[in-house]
């Protein structure tokens, strides 16, 4: 992994700081820097930009980019990936998307989203390559969609503020968010029926290995279930590279 240095766009831009991770190719760096420089300004941002370049080992393979800033005091994330001679510009079109709808109040996710399908495909069982324990913010689930907008993830877990639940809220259905609650079926308390849709199915009780063996061999993109454990919501979701990511809650006790 490589840390550049402190880099600008150009004059007036917010600064840069780019963390690249294999064979990435100056003229990618700069191509990066420019786009994304470009919507940095265009917004007006002042907080350095934390931008993050990864190739894969096949030199005609795609690059993830993701980049990480705050907006006043809101985290923003934008990540998509590409060819390397689209993969900025795919990320700067989802960050200047972003950015606008912070602008505007308007924080909704895109869905369908054309630019980034669904990491879902019918693989063998992958290994599960990286454990988060996190301290999952208590919200509501239009606080948690709001989240899932401005740091465009496929799925968010946190803790349900109605019920005291571990629930995620992600991209799908009809309204562009759906939400699933451990153990109850129904829209929140003042949810409107336009805003989102609820999973009819209840949560899983699977380990760790069974939800992975579900994900691999139905397609998903991520599986939400509770562990039988600790009782506590579990994500799994497949990363860029195909291995998994499971996402747990630091704390046993809610």
């Amino acid at each position: 992994m490589t840390v550049s240095e402190l880099g600008y766009a150009g004059p007036g831009t917010t600064p840069l700081l780019v963390t690249t991770r294999g064979a990435v190719t100056e003229g990618q760096l700069a191509q990066a820097r420019r786009t994304i420089g470009w919507v940095l300004r265009r917004h007006r941002a002042e907080d350095v930009a934390r931008v993050r370049i990864g190739a894969s080992p096949n030199p005609q393979g795609p690059l993830v980019i993701q980049v990480n800033l705050e907006v006043g005091e809101l985290p923003v994330r934008a990540q998509a990936i590409g060819p390397g001679g689209f993969a900025a510009m795919f990320v700067a079109e989802r960050l200047d998307r972003i950015l606008d709808g912070v602008r505007a109040g308007a924080l909704r996710p895109r869905w369908p989203d054309p630019r980034r399908p669904l990491l879902a495909r019918s693989t063998a069982l992958a290994p599960v390559v990286r454990r988060k324990r996190c301290a999952l913010w208590r919200a509501t689930a239009t606080e948690a969609t709001t989240v899932l907008a401005t740091m465009d993830y496929d799925a968010h877990l946190f803790v349900d503020a109605e019920t005291g639940m571990d629930a995620v809220v992600y991209r799908a259905g009809p309204r562009g968010v759906r939400l699933a609650r451990q153990h109850r079926l129904g829209l929140p308390a003042g949810a409107a029926p336009s805003t989102l849709t609820v999973n009819p199915y209840p949560t899983l009780h699977l380990s760790e290995q069974e939800a992975a063996e579900r994900l691999c061999r139905y397609g998903l993109p991520f599986v939400f279930s509770t562990d039988p454990a600790s009782g506590r919501g579990r994500l799994l979701y497949r990363r860029y590279d195909g291995d998994l990511t499971s996402v747990t809650s630091s704390d046993i006790e809610r």
